[in-house]
């Protein structure tokens, strides 16, 4: 497969600039894998394709406002500073990109907040926009994560809105958001409501939760033509005894998993043995999925619509197969479906 493939006629205008006001009243676009059949449904009609004791796995990573505005010693130049990950939390060091770069060098200090409540050192350069920071702070992790939490901005993605809103903080993260490290929404989640996750129980149909900490890579440029030659960061992941046995489980009596965005699909693939059964593991992934690829976990798949050229349509491609996605994704557009993040929803089956 070649990455030009996977270009369609797509506008900015096609981007949801907002979420819709109930998370499962987002429209559904249902695509039989088998037949290349498609439905319009709203989110809230996924569950009649599921029975009891099937499984949904769920990404319980929780995203935590990752954007700081701060300002440079001396001359005072405003500097954004978008949180990547944590390094070493002892040490309050973080991975960062910085904007703009050019202005930044080693052993520069930058002070965020409106009375300058915490300060940071550069102290390493990794790439052109990556940063080491090292946090000059005296008091506990507990007490750090608090300051990061009351300076930082939700990441909302710039092609979404600019201006991120209060609002942001609650409608970019999954109602069962637990685990925090994620600096991107796994947005397959964001439509489901706490109505829908009782009307599941009701049916029987089971919840199992992994964690992916979704980092910017999701949304990295690929510059490639031949997929074959693209390699996708690293995350940190961990799946427990407990959701692999559910799973397990499930498959064991001949019953459907449902994955519930691309980051649990790529979870599970990352553990899968050869006999097709989940493992616990705790560490990192950078499992990258394209065609042609055999899955041997997920029977079903609930993903967002997105952008061109990305990893995660090329993957939604790998499990709907190529020609089904480019279909659907007319359709899609034809019938006014909204993208990306906030926008609408597809049920792969």
């Amino acid at each position: 497969m070649k990455l030009s493939q996977y270009e369609y006629d797509f506008s900015m205008d096609l981007i949801a600039k907002n979420p819709p006001v109930n998370r499962d009243e987002a429209r559904l676009l249902v695509l039989d894998r088998k037949t290349g059949k498609i439905e319009h449904k709203m989110f809230k009609d996924a569950l009649s394709y599921f029975s009891p004791e099937d499984t949904f796995v769920f990404n319980d990573t929780k995203v935590f406002p990752a954007r700081l505005s701060g300002n440079k010693e001396k001359t005072g130049a405003i500097i954004d500073i978008f949180l990547l990950r944590e390094l070493n939390a002892e040490l309050f060091l973080w991975d960062v990109l910085v904007t703009p770069a050019r202005k930044i060098r080693i052993g520069n200090k930058l002070y965020f907040g409106e009375d300058d409540s915490l300060v940071a050192e550069v102290i390493d350069n990794t790439t052109s926009r990556g940063r080491t920071l090292r946090f000059l702070y005296d008091g506990d992790h507990a007490e750090f994560k608090k300051i990061l939490h009351d300076l930082g901005k939700t990441p909302l993605p710039d092609w979404i809105r600019s201006e991120v809103t209060e609002e942001d903080a609650e409608s970019y993260q999954t109602i069962y958001a637990k685990n925090e490290g994620a600096v991107v929404a796994p947005s397959a989640g964001l439509h489901f409501s706490k109505h829908m996750l009782k009307r599941m129980e009701i049916k029987g149909v089971k919840q199992a939760f992994l964690t992916l900490h979704a980092g910017m890579g999701n949304y990295c440029k690929i510059d490639v033509e031949d997929l074959t030659k693209f390699k996708l960061h690293s995350e940190k992941m961990h799946i427990t005894q407990e959701t692999s046995d559910l799973i397990n489980d499930t498959k064991n009596k001949q019953k459907k998993i449902c994955a519930v965005g691309t980051t649990v699909m790529r979870a599970m693939e990352t553990t899968v043995t050869t006999t097709g059964r989940v493992t616990q593991f705790d560490g990192w992934t950078n499992k990258y999925i394209m065609p042609p690829y055999e899955f041997t976990v997920a029977d079903a798949m609930i993903t967002n619509l997105h952008l061109p050229k990305s990893i995660q349509l090329i993957m939604v491609s790998a499990f709907a197969g190529y020609d089904n996605t480019m279909k659907a994704y007319k359709e899609a557009i034809k019938e006014g479906y909204k993208f990306d993040a906030y926008g609408d929803a597809m049920l792969i089956i």
